[in-house]
């Protein structure tokens, strides 16, 4: 198995890095946001604020209800895992970077080996 490794180390650091830096590059461009307001988005916002004015209107909003709001618990959550995939994604393209660098840089020969 070292020997296989050994004889082929050049083409597996090369395809280890395309590999790195094509997987890192789709899914950076894949997961990054989009500019704009899709109609999705706008179809949300549209039926919240519906259900706020109903809500609003059939006097709920006298009373207040005990339960914590865990909304700014769950943004925070998906923000930080958005920032970490981002840095896997980063950490992925430069490793990539260096697999496909390392494997390009020319070795002195020894004396034994030639």
């Amino acid at each position: 198995m070292r020997e296989i490794f050994i004889k082929y180390k050049v083409v597996i650091f090369r395809v280890v890095g395309i590999f790195m830096l094509l997987i890192g590059f789709v899914l950076f461009f894949w997961i990054a946001p989009k500019e704009g307001i899709s109609e999705n988005e706008i179809a949300l916002a549209n039926v919240a604020r519906m259900e706020a004015s109903v809500k609003g209107g059939s006097g709920a909003s006298s009373k207040q209800s005990q339960k914590p709001d865990g909304t700014k618990f769950m943004e925070e959550l998906q923000n930080s895992q958005q920032q970490q995939i981002e840095h896997l994604l980063i950490a992925s393209m430069v490793f990539g970077a260096l697999f496909l660098g390392y494997s390009f840089i020319a070795k002195p020969k020894s004396d034994s080996e030639l």
